[in-house]
């Protein structure tokens, strides 16, 4: 007998709160889509709870604190459900947000009904993505401060990077291990080392695409240690008018991000061709992470928060149609992602 919660929190609330990723998420093998799904929700929780910039940074970490020890089998009291609800509930502009903040409670219940695996599973990924939003929360100053803090060096980066998006990467490696046995015919630990770095190609994407917006909130995840070998500060980024000047430094980072895609690219085609479905969720995010790039290298103004390299809706669709027809070639691939990234190279080449 279906359960009408279970129902409504892993389809309609799941469809509202997740926007392109439940495009992905719908094709999944059946087997798949519940836990992954029930992972995203929590983990889109406390990305509300770490992102309510009108609660104060202390009191979201304390929260934050909270849902992991929730999601870790600490038993959880009403108080918590409670302070949830009033506390970020309460500030959500957004309804669906808001109600997944006050469907905490059944979203925990159908983590305790999980499989002893997947269970562990899905813990282990919300906990590891939540060490992220603690990294965030203790690195940047309040976003109201008017103070803007930068990472130190590459490495702290790329933890930052493992801690948001390649553990990502990581669980659905697992996942399709346990789900679909048999799918994946290279050595796991190869598969896990390009699925880490598969998550870590699309957040490089994210944290290119958005640095003018995370700038005005405090945040600069371009290092200090590169900034400085382009005669570059924080402070110079927030200057639109200096983009061409920081132009090498973007195109720096967008070549450690193109060497994560080609790993993203042979861990999509190692995938075998009649599992449609699994192929098409990893192929999607590589194109469009590929084509937010071409973008993004095109665009003489990326310090500017009005002039954003985001993709339109409309290139969601094409990329879903035109991939859908690709999708059992892999020499076909092959040749669209090796297209996307020529044209990324020969701008990086001037």
């Amino acid at each position: 007998m279906l359960n009408p919660t279970r129902t409504y929190l892993l389809g309609p609330l799941l469809k509202g709160v997740s926007r392109s990723f439940y495009l992905t998420l719908r094709i999944l093998p059946a087997g798949m889509r519940d836990p992954i799904g029930l992972a995203y929700l929590l983990a889109r929780a406390a990305d509300t709870i770490a992102d309510t910039s009108l609660i104060p940074p202390e009191q979201r970490l304390e929260l934050l604190l909270s849902l992991r020890a929730q999601v870790n089998g600490v038993p959880y009291e009403g108080a918590f459900l409670q302070r949830m609800s009033g506390e970020v509930a309460g500030q959500q502009m957004q309804s669906d947000e808001k109600v997944l903040l006050e469907s905490l409670g059944p979203a925990l219940a159908i983590l305790a009904q999980l499989s002893d695996a997947d269970h562990e599973a899905v813990r282990d990924i919300v906990s590891t993505l939540t060490e992220g939003m603690e990294f965030d929360l203790r690195t940047f100053p309040d976003e109201r401060s008017g103070r803007i803090v930068a990472l130190q060096n590459l490495a702290e980066l790329d933890r930052y990077t493992y801690l948001v998006a390649g553990c990502v990467g990581e669980f659905w490696t697992r996942m399709t291990y346990a789900h679909m046995p048999g799918t994946l015919k290279d050595a796991p630990e190869t598969m896990l080392a390009r699925g880490v770095r598969f998550g870590k190609a699309l957040q490089m994407t994210n944290v290119l695409r958005d640095c003018s917006k995370d700038l005005r909130i405090g945040r600069c995840y371009l290092p200090v240690a590169l900034l400085e070998r382009f005669d570059l500060t924080a402070q110079d980024l927030l200057v639109p008018g200096n983009s061409l000047r920081a132009q090498p430094l973007l195109f720096e980072l967008v070549r450690l991000s193109l060497d994560h895609f080609r790993a993203a690219v042979e861990y999509t085609l190692a995938i075998p061709r009649f599992s449609v479905r699994l192929r098409l969720a990893c192929l999607w995010p590589v194109l469009i992470g590929l084509e937010t790039l071409v973008l993004l290298v095109h665009n003489e103004a990326w310090l500017d928060p009005a002039k954003v390299s985001k993709i339109q809706r409309s290139k969601v669709y094409e990329v879903m149609t035109y991939s859908t027809a690709l999708v059992a070639s892999n020499a076909l691939l092959r040749r669209r992602t090796e297209r996307l990234m020529g044209q990324i190279e020969a701008r990086l080449r001037g």
